[in-house]
């Protein structure tokens, strides 16, 4: 992501391709893969998560990609030259992303959720269905409430058989079933794990001389004091490391970053902020059927988020007014002809 020209100019020595295998706290020594050991007067663990894999048999087969890193995408780049029907198996940001990359290439998609709705974790219900139908005007066939068994082929797979005894033809399947938080070394030196790493609002550690950022952590709700929230953002990782690095430097700095999170499927831009999904009035601003929209979640009577399709300036508003602690008035916010930015 950066030339290494940059990490120079910063005086931070980069070692790529090792390993911390154990970290000694009392003496302040990091042990590496490669058989240095480096010291250390302050530690930052940013050890990120990896996919989840598929427990079920033939998720080793030729033609089966999860999608994580570089090398994934570069993997499923070269796979889907060839192919012709892809399962994507997870409903999540990750598989309805890939699938639409997949549909946009011509290929026949099949995308498999094991729960009741897509992006169940992170979004309405009104949002849920209405990307399942964007999903199947793109020819995508949505398949919610199935469980995979296995993957079936010889040495390529070619089926993705499900619990109901039915079966999906593949030459290409995609897994995005989420990802499990990278937690070894912290568990290794006895910091409170759970669901992750868990930090304060100033990304101290259970041993408060420790800190960690991003994918790895739990942290406290931005917007909700009495609550825990892991975030896979690129917004919190820089956010958070921005505090974590303030932390280390002696500085008082809490985080307070309202959360954002974005994703592009076809002609549609999701842009979601605050915590839209806890809800128990949502406002509708436009109309689903234009393909510009705003859904605003309320919790007794106060602005927790929004979900906004195609409607960038909606977006900026309501995350101005999060940050600020404003609550946009419910009897205003309907009207599209109101502009957001004045409610402020």
């Amino acid at each position: 992501m950066r030339p290494g020209s940059f990490f120079d100019s910063k005086a931070i020595e980069l070692e790529l391709g090792v390993r911390v295998e154990r970290i000694d706290i009392t003496s302040g020594v990091a042990h590496t893969s490669t058989g240095a050991e480096l010291t250390f007067d302050q530690l930052a663990l940013a050890t990120g998560a990896r996919a989840r894999r598929l427990g079920v048999p033939g998720a080793s087969l030729k033609g089966v990609v999860y999608l994580r890193d570089l090398s994934d995408a570069d993997r499923l780049r070269s796979a889907m030259v060839d192919a012709r029907r892809a399962v994507v198996i997870g409903g999540g940001f990750i598989g309805l992303e890939a699938a639409a990359a997949l549909a946009g290439r011509g290929i026949d998609v099949t995308i498999v959720e094991a729960t009741d709705r897509l992006m169940g974790r992170a979004v309405t219900t009104l949002l849920s269905s209405w990307f399942s139908d964007l999903h199947e005007t793109h020819g995508v066939t949505v398949r919610c409430g199935a469980g995979v068994v296995a993957l079936d082929g010889k040495g390529k797979v070619s089926s993705v058989a499900l619990a109901d005894g039915s079966s999906l033809p593949a030459d290409l399947v995609v897994i995005g079933i989420g990802v499990e938080p990278r937690t070894e070394l912290a568990e290794e030196i006895g910091l409170t794990v759970d669901r992750g790493i868990v930090v304060d609002n100033r990304s101290r550690c259970s041993d408060p001389e420790i800190v960690a950022v991003g994918d790895v952590t739990v942290l406290p709700h931005p917007l909700d004091p009495t609550a825990t929230i892991r975030l896979e953002s690129v917004q919190n990782a820089t956010d958070q490391a921005d505090v974590a690095a303030a932390t280390l430097l002696g500085q008082e700095r809490e985080y307070s970053a309202v959360p954002w999170f974005w994703s592009d499927q076809y002609d549609a831009k999701l842009q979601m902020v605050g915590a839209p999904s806890a809800y128990d009035e949502l406002v509708m601003r436009g109309s689903p059927d234009d393909g510009a929209f705003t859904v605003l979640a309320y919790a007794h009577g106060r602005l927790v988020g929004a979900e906004c399709i195609n409607s960038a300036a909606d977006f900026v508003a309501v995350r101005r007014a999060l940050a600020a602690g404003i609550t946009l008035p419910v009897d205003r916010v309907a009207d599209p002809t109101v502009r957001l930015k004045t409610l402020l």
